[in-house]
């Protein structure tokens, strides 16, 4: 996600950090790299121009051009218009105090919008809300099933009435429905069209008339680029859109939609999508995103994943059995899969300040590595995941039998686990006499 751009404003970044001083001049230079590199990440002409030209405005002045290190002045500068241009402000999910909040999604087939309602679902769950699905898209007959399959896999409630035409009576059922249960949110799946057309709008203005929303929310594209900021414009001017969902944003290296919509819109970007996982849904802070663009990392997002995976009970309960040496293979197996919920570890290590392109140069890990290791250890007994000194050699080429793997790499897995339990043992408690020592007073 935004790595083509990221690359090249490192590139201008670092050669503008190495001016010995600063002038008007090697300012400009910079900033038509700067225009040339949101160009090229298909963002809009018009945002890029006036991007640049808020970036030079702040930029060339006798403060930044005066400071002790006018290079991170400029970036520090380019930084709080990137955050300006994204919306500035994180919005969030709107809350009525009448039952149920209604959102309605919609957008073009294919932009993800089906599977979009069933990520937010299952965030609003994670935040103790009831919500319902509401299955209202009669135009494509999978979108029912998937729907379902996407509600079953988060534990949610699903409205749907096969063989049905009315989507707008379907919707008006499902709000009694989800007001019957006390739901706090009515989930309303839309149907799109492979492009805009009439029917379409007003079908989906009647809906939005009927059901009297509280949101309208536009799902689009991510990797379409310049042509997402024409579909927002389009269903704006006709719903009057509240927020918009960006999707697929995994697999697009530009970015340019997310830098294009807001700007030309005034839409805020409520969410963006980041991989087909019910969980790969992210709230659209625009500061953490524009740091992650600079390369600065974003350490709140990452610390918000790790706190969905690991409790705090958890982490105390696994500093105790790592101090004690406790700490088994089936403690490990769980942090693995742990880890691989947060998403793909490029994409976390990224989040780590100074780890902007992941991992160094010449370093790649196959995230299929987890799958063998995953494999080797339930091949094990219970008690050869408790006490891995009792696998001999007849067990470890059982296991590697079991795993499908080589003696050697059961060997390879065990002596790794080890070695890192007795090192993170010895750390905690190196850890916990800094702490003994720091609290001591002088006498």
């Amino acid at each position: 996600m935004f790595e083509q751009l990221s690359e090249k404003l490192e590139t201008v970044f670092k050669r503008l950090c190495g001016q010995g001083t600063l002038t008007d001049e090697n300012i400009r230079d910079s900033l038509r790299e700067v225009r040339r590199a949101l160009l090229e990440a298909d963002v809009h002409f018009t945002v890029a121009k006036e991007f640049v030209r808020k970036v030079e405005e702040k930029a060339i002045g006798q403060e930044v051009l005066k400071s002790l290190s006018p290079g991170q002045q400029v970036v520090q500068v380019v930084h709080e218009v990137l955050v300006e241009v994204l919306g500035g402000t994180a919005h969030g999910i709107a809350r009525s105090n009448e039952i149920p909040t209604r959102i309605m999604v919609v957008g073009l087939q294919g932009s993800g919008k089906t599977t979009f309602v069933g990520k937010l679902g299952h965030y609003l769950r994670k935040q103790k809300k009831v919500p319902v699905l509401a299955a209202c898209d009669v135009q494509r007959p999978a979108a029912m099933d998937q729907l379902a399959i996407l509600a079953k896999e988060a534990g949610l409630r699903v409205h749907i009435e096969k063989g049905q035409t009315d989507a707008v009576g379907i919707a008006r059922r499902a709000w009694d429905g989800a007001k019957s249960i006390g739901a706090d949110y009515l989930l309303v799946d839309t149907a799109g069209r492979l492009h805009i057309d009439e029917l379409l709008m007003d079908e989906l203005a009647r809906m939005k008339a009927e059901i009297k929303h509280h949101q309208v929310l536009l799902v689009v594209d991510g990797m379409s680029g310049q042509d997402a900021v024409d579909v927002a414009k389009a269903f704006h001017e006709r719903l009057s859109v509240d927020g918009v969902v960006l999707t697929k944003m995994d697999g697009d290296a530009r970015g340019g939609a997310a830098l294009s919509i807001r700007a030309v819109t005034g839409v805020p970007i409520l969410f963006f999508g980041t991989g087909e996982r019910i969980g790969a849904l992210e709230v659209f802070h625009p500061d953490r995103l524009a740091a992650r663009i600079l390369g600065m990392g974003d350490v709140l997002t990452l610390v918000e994943k790790v706190q969905e995976q690991v409790t705090e009970g958890e982490a105390q309960q696994l500093q105790e059995k790592l101090l004690k040496q406790k700490f088994s293979l089936e403690d490990f197996v769980s942090q693995i899969k742990k880890v691989r919920a947060m998403g793909p570890l490029e994409e976390i290590l990224k989040m780590i300040p100074g780890m902007g392109k992941g991992l160094p140069e010449g370093m790649k890990f196959d995230e299929r590595e987890f799958v063998r290791v995953e494999a080797m250890i339930q091949s094990m007994t219970p008690t050869e995941r408790r006490r891995p000194e009792v696998i001999d050699g007849s067990r470890r080429r059982r296991i590697a039998r079991g795993s499908g793997t080589t003696v050697q790499d059961v060997n390879r897995l065990l002596k790794d686990f080890l070695l890192m339990r007795r090192m993170m043992a010895t750390a905690g408690r190196m850890g916990r006499s800094g702490k003994k020592g720091r609290g001591k007073k002088r006498r």
